[in-house]
């Protein structure tokens, strides 16, 4: 079985996927993997072009006719939410932001708990802490490897959006999630989810030998920022996203569209 693989370069995501990438698990799909920044992945999925990709959770709701969610491979905790920084000792308004990606969950709740946002930029994840430091905007909202070391330059926090959240909702804060073509059918599906799973299970047993892999992809390299990386976004809820996780997700759908009835 052949078919296009789209996910992130980033460390959750590689340790995640790497025994099904590097073969460590016998299968017989033959993938097709590219590795985007996450708005890049988001926009693949509305033009329908990957048959298995990751996303941003806040997509969804825009691309549920044509894919459907996984229940494993989902980055979903607490105490991994998205960073809202600014420039050290800055006390003005904040009127621009740079944001990872507008279809991004980061976007959603920047916009959900900071409303009176003037303007937000749509910027690469792994630019946006130098580029407020520079002075390219009042603030950003930082993600991935960004949000563990944001310290070291001259930025301080102004919100943890994920604490946010979760004072709001007693729930795991959804960040990303792994769909496919409904198209695929039910059967093929169903074996790629429960090899994932399998994949997550490996990785947790193996935790070292996904590294050089991990390496050759991220941003930061020092295993310090890669262990806290994965530590925060790969769980339980990878494995699969159970009750709770899945209730998560359908209050996080709801607060970013209204109404708007989600369909997995």
């Amino acid at each position: 079985m052949s078919f296009s693989l789209h996910i992130s370069p980033c460390p959750n995501d590689t340790f995640a996927f790497d025994a099904i990438i590097n073969h460590r698990l016998d299968h017989d799909f033959d993938l097709d993997v590219e590795y985007h920044d996450i708005e890049v992945l988001n926009e693949g999925v509305l033009r329908g072009e990957p048959d298995i990709s990751k996303i941003s959770y806040a997509v969804y709701p825009l691309i549920a006719d044509k894919y459907i969610l996984l229940d494993s491979g989902s980055a979903l905790g607490r105490g991994n939410g998205q960073l809202l920084v600014r420039r050290k000792g800055e006390t003005g308004k904040i009127c621009k932001v740079l944001s990872p990606g507008l279809n991004t969950t980061a976007n959603a709740l920047l916009m959900l708990y900071f409303p009176d946002i003037e303007e937000v930029e749509q910027r690469l994840f792994s630019e946006i802490a130098e580029a407020v430091e520079r002075g390219d905007a009042d603030a950003g909202v930082l993600i991935h490897e960004g949000r563990f070391v944001y310290e070291r330059r001259n930025l301080e926090l102004v919100a943890d959006l994920g604490k946010l959240w979760e004072s709001e909702t007693s729930l795991p804060l959804p960040l990303g999630a792994i769909v496919a073509k409904r198209e695929l059918g039910e059967e093929m599906i169903s074996k790629f989810e429960n090899l994932l799973a399998e994949s997550v299970r490996y990785a947790f047993d193996h935790p070292l030998l996904s590294r050089d892999f991990v390496k050759e992809h991220a941003q930061e390299l020092e295993d310090d920022v890669i262990d806290k990386h994965i530590s925060l976004f790969v769980n339980d809820y990878t494995i699969s996203l159970g009750e709770e996780g899945r209730k998560a997700v359908e209050k996080l759908l709801k607060a970013e569209n209204g109404k708007r009835k989600s369909n997995f």
